[in-house]
C-alpha cells in the first residue's frame, strides 16, 4: 500500500495523476484481509486481489490511477527489499547483544587456564579467555557480513514487465525508492535479480555456522569426561524423563540442528537465482516460506546463543584437573625449541623430546609416578643443555601466557 501511494504521489509531480484524485486516494485508500482472500479465490492472483480491494474504497474515477504502470513485482520486490532492511537491523542488533556478552565473559575469564586441543587431543595450554576472544572475534565478521548485505539488498525496482521502464519513467522509481530508503536498481528485468536475495539467505547461514560452531564447543566442553564448562541449570529443571541425574547440553544441541535448516534454505536460495528469460515465478512460493522462516529464526539463535553464553558455568579446577592430565606434554614444543636455539638441528631435538615424551607415557600407563619435566632432567642428552633452573622456567603456564594481553587489545580495540 505505501509503495503503491509513494508511485501514485510521484506521478502527481509528474503531472499524470491529477492531485484531486490522489487526495482521495491517499484518504480513502484500504483493504481487508479477508476480502483479499475472497477476490483470490475467483482471480487467483494475489496482488490483482489486493489492487481490486483497494479500488473497491477509493471509487472511482480515482481508483483509476492505483497502480498505474506498474507490474507485481515493482510493488512485491520493493516491499521484499524494505523488508530484508529491516530483517537486517534487527539481526544486526541481536548480534551486538551477543557480542557485548562475549566480550564479558572474555574479560572474567582471561587468565583462566585450561588445555588447548586439536584432533580432540591435548595440545598446549590456551585459557578461557583466549576462547571467548575468539568467538567475539568470529562474530565481528558475522556483523560486518550482516552490514554490507543490508546494503546489497537495500534495491528496489518500478521499471514495469520486463524493466524497460517504458511506462513509467525512471524518476518515478528514483523517488519512490529515495522515500524508502533504497536504491534504484542500476537494471532489471520484471524483478531484481535473486543472486541478491540469494546472498541475504547465505549471510544468514553463514552467521547460523558461526552459532552452530560456539554451541558444539559448548557441548564437548560440558562432556562429563571433561566438565570444563555447562549450560546453565535452573532450579526444577529436568534432564531425563528416564535418568533423573541428567544435564544435558540441549540449548546447543539445539542450535546445532537449527544451523541445518538455514543451510538448506541457503541452497533453496540459490536454485532461485536462474529463472526463465525476464522471470518466471518459481522462486516466489520458495521466498514465502525461507525468509521469514530464515530470518526468525537466526533472530531466535542468535537469542539463544547469547543466554547460552551469559549463563555458562565455567569450571576454573575442572580444567586445571585435565591440565595435569597429560603429565606437562604439553611443555614439548618449548623444550623442542629451546635446544634448536641451543645448536641441536630440528631432528636431533625432535627425537630427544618424543622420547622422552613417550617414556613419560609409558611410566603413567604402567602405573608410575610420572612427569614430562622430571624426565627430561632426568635425561642427561636433555639436561646437559640447560643450566639450573632454566628448564623449569620454561616448563610453565606463565611462558604460554606472556602474549594474551596484546591479543585481548587486537581483539577488543583496548
Amino acid at each position: 500500500m505505501q509503495i503503491e501511494l509513494l508511485a501514485s504521489e510521484a506521478l502527481v509531480a509528474e503531472g499524470i495523476v491529477p492531485k484531486k484524485d490522489f487526495a482521495r486516494m491517499k484518504a480513502k485508500a484500504a483493504f481487508n484481509i479477508d476480502r483479499c482472500k475472497e477476490l483470490e479465490r475467483t482471480l487467483n492472483h494475489d496482488v490483482i486481489a489486493f489492487t481490486t480491494n483497494v479500488s473497491e474504497n477509493i471509487g472511482a474515477p480515482a481508483s483509476r490511477w492505483l497502480h498505474f504502470g506498474l507490474t507485481s513485482s515493482d510493488v512485491l520486490d520493493t516491499a521484499f527489499a524494505v523488508q530484508m532492511v529491516q530483517s537486517a537491523d534487527i539481526l544486526i542488533q541481536d548480534v551486538k547483544d551477543l557480542r557485548k556478552t562475549i566480550e564479558r565473559r572474555a574479560r572474567e575469564t582471561q587468565f583462566v587456564p585450561m588445555i588447548g586441543r586439536s584432533h580432540g587431543i591435548h595440545a598446549e595450554p590456551t585459557t578461557m579467555g583466549l576462547k571467548f576472544a575468539l568467538m567475539y572475534d568470529e562474530f565481528s565478521r558475522a556483523l560486518r557480513r550482516l552490514e554490507q548485505v543490508r546494503e546489497t539488498v537495500a534495491v528496489g525496482k518500478l521499471s514495469g514487465a520486463v524493466g524497460t521502464s517504458a511506462h513509467l519513467s525512471p524518476r518515478i522509481e528514483a523517488a519512490v525508492c529515495k522515500k524508502l530508503g533504497l536504491r534504484p536498481a542500476s537494471v532489471a528485468t520484471q524483478v531484481v535479480q535473486r543472486d541478491i536475495h540469494a546472498e541475504f539467505i547465505g549471510v544468514a547461514a553463514l552467521v547460523a555456522a558461526s552459532i552452530e560452531r560456539w554451541a558444539t564447543e559448548f557441548r564437548h566442553l560440558q562432556r562429563t569426561e571433561v566438565l570444563e564448562a555447562e549450560e546453565f541449570f535452573a532450579k526444577g529443571q529436568k534432564g531425563s524423563s528416564a535418568m533423573p541425574h541428567k544435564r544435558n547440553p540441549i540449548t546447543g544441541e539445539r542450535l546445532t540442528g537449527l544451523a541445518r535448516v538455514l543451510r538448506g534454505n541457503a541452497v533453496a536460495a540459490l536454485e532461485n537465482v536462474a529463472l526463465w528469460h525476464e522471470r518466471d515465478i518459481s522462486h516466489s512460493s520458495v521466498e514465502r516460506i525461507i525468509f521469514p522462516d530464515s530470518c526468525t529464526l537466526l533472530d531466535y539463535m542468535l537469542v539463544t546463543l547469547q543466554k547460552l553464553t551469559d549463563g555458562l558455568i565455567v569450571y576454573p579446577e575442572n580444567m586445571k584437573r585435565n591440565l595435569e592430565l597429560s603429565l606437562g606434554m604439553w611443555n614439548s614444543q618449548t623444550v623442542l625449541l629451546a635446544l634448536i636455539k641451543k645448536g641441536l638441528t630440528r631432528e636431533a631435538a625432535y627425537e630427544l623430546v618424543q622420547r622422552n615424551a613417550m617414556q613419560t607415557w609409558q611410566a603413567k600407563h604402567a602405573g608410575k609416578n610420572a612427569d614430562f619435566k622430571t624426565q627430561l632432567l632426568s635425561d642427561p642428552e636433555v639436561k646437559k643443555h640447560f643450566k639450573a633452573g632454566e628448564l623449569e622456567k620454561l616448563c610453565s603456564l606463565d611462558f604460554h601466557f606472556q602474549n594474551v594481553r596484546e591479543k585481548f587489545k587486537k581483539v577488543f580495540g583496548r
